[in-house]
């Protein structure tokens, strides 16, 4: 750092930007988190090309150095995870609770991938042709450029750098522009491992300098994007061209069903956790809730309850169970949101109102919306807000077809105590991450976790699945 300007890392040195952005928390405007460096073009062409020497070095380090450097970064994360946390609440608006708990899973995606390193198993196979023997293995897929969103800045990042670095990857990172502080701190950490210079590199940026660069490079071998549907087609197409490896994990409209039999003290739990928690800023956050007739009222009541109970306020503040919304636009987004709801006649049964704070952010009440059908705006299009919708249905059959009848597909809950609609539920939903009398938000780090129809394209991330994106398979013949 110069002049308290977080600087980018291109080739293993601190490198200052062409511009610099003010990080201010979307929770007090006059908490400024630092100034951060702005890379352009030019400068991520450099990091790509600094990542494509770093690679041939680090593809050649044994599975212990391997193994070591990814358990370091994780010791210090988990290590560090109430520091961390507090400044990821700081930048992002999640409560201290949250960011917490995010950085400390982010270390364990470090430990589960280090741990994966020493599981590199190669097969072997009898060939068709006398003599010949045949072996299978993977190897790195080379140069791996990572555009990650706002809302989990530090474990979105995690995921993505981990297994990429465990299998023999370099990394070109672009975090999202509205966080950097995370992402600066995550790099800072990589930045003291034993790696060759290259193989990590960050470059914060706007997209429109960093992003379009990445996109649109032939130097890169895979790309994992993680945002919003209309950016994740943009960059399929970019990428496409110069047949460049893609994953996308894009938009959801996720639903939780809730039907007659259900326990309504659960279900109300994990409908108000699932949509509400974290500002509704999840990808997995359920912002339908499918109810049927016979508990729809009782349930309706109980949510309305709970929610009085909810504390909205500054992310650091003890005792608040919501904090600030991300920023400006955002919040501008969510009020629009709720305006369009009322104007296609759903019923504002609870909440969305501004909340005044002592600090100058961006507080909104979480908001419950009954009357709605499965064609209004409001469920049809991704919100990223607390704003949740009840759809009335009659039955079961109903209320699958209703959680089916959407452009995305990523998460899909119920709440019942029939083992019947349980399983039929898990192989009838339309969504990659099923949950069965659970909140729709919520995964586990070492099994697979995406979408399908418009929420995720290209491989799995997350678990023994993300190989299949992080390396390429190589069957060799030898004859003796």
């Amino acid at each position: 750092m110069t002049n308290s300007i977080y600087k980018n890392y291109i080739a293993g040195e601190w490198v200052e930007g062409t511009g610099t952005v003010e990080n201010i928390s979307p929770a007090d405007s006059k908490d400024l988190i630092g100034v951060y460096a702005q890379a352009d073009a030019a400068q991520t062409t450099a990091a790509i090309e600094a990542a494509q020497k770093g690679q041939l070095e680090w593809q050649e380090s044994g599975l212990e150095q391997r193994y070591s450097v990814l358990m370091a970064i994780g010791n210090e994360l988990i290590e560090r995870s109430a520091e961390l946390g507090k400044l990821l609440a700081r930048e992002e608006g999640k409560t201290l609770a949250e960011g917490t708990g995010e950085v400390y899973r982010s270390g364990q995606f470090f430990h589960y991938y280090a741990a994966e390193v020493l599981r590199q198993m190669g097969e072997t196979a009898a060939s068709v042709r006398p003599g010949v023997s045949i072996e299978t293995y993977r190897e790195p897929v080379g140069v791996v450029a990572i555009i990650t969103p706002w809302n989990f800045p530090t474990a979105t990042g995690s995921w993505k750098i981990a297994p990429a670095l465990a299998f023999g990857n370099a990394v070109v990172f672009k975090p999202a522009n509205q966080v950097p502080a995370s992402a600066w701190a995550l790099t800072e950490i990589i930045s003291r491992q034993n790696l060759p210079a290259g193989t990590f590199n960050l470059v914060m940026g706007p997209g429109s300098q960093v992003g379009e660069t990445l996109i649109h490079s032939r130097n890169i071998n895979a790309l994992s994007f993680t945002g919003s549907l209309e950016t994740g087609r943009k960059v399929a197409a970019a990428t496409a061209v110069n047949l460049v490896k893609c994953q996308l994990e894009m938009g959801s409209k996720n639903a939780l069903v809730v039907l007659d039999d259900a326990d309504l003290d659960a279900a109300v739990e994990c409908a108000v956790g699932g949509a509400f928690f974290s500002s509704g800023q999840k990808c997995t956050a359920s912002s339908r809730l499918i109810v049927t007739e016979g508990i729809h009222d009782k349930f309706v009541a109980s949510v309305i309850e709970r929610m009085k109970k909810l504390v909205v306020g500054h992310p650091l503040k003890e005792g608040v169970h919501i904090g600030a919304v991300a920023d400006a636009r955002q919040m501008q987004q969510n009020l629009d949101y709720l305006e369009i709801a009322k104007k296609e006649g759903a019923t504002l049964a609870y909440g969305g109102e501004i909340v005044a704070e002592e600090t100058d952010g961006h507080y909104l009440q979480p908001a419950l919306f009954v009357d709605t059908t499965n064609d209004m705006t409001i469920n049809r299009e991704e919100a990223f807000a607390p704003i949740a919708c009840v759809i009335k249905v009659a039955n079961y059959e109903e209320a699958l077809a209703t959680l089916n009848d959407t452009n995305y597909g990523l998460t899909g809950g119920i709440m019942t105590q029939s083992l019947k609609y349980a399983n039929d539920f898990k192989r009838n939903a339309k969504t990659g991450c099923v949950m069965i009398n659970l909140p729709t938000a919520g995964t586990d780090y070492h099994v697979p976790f995406g979408g399908r129809k418009e929420s995720s394209f290209g491989p799995r991330e997350q678990g023994t699945y993300a190989k299949e994106f992080y390396t390429v398979v190589k069957t060799a013949y030898m004859k003796a």
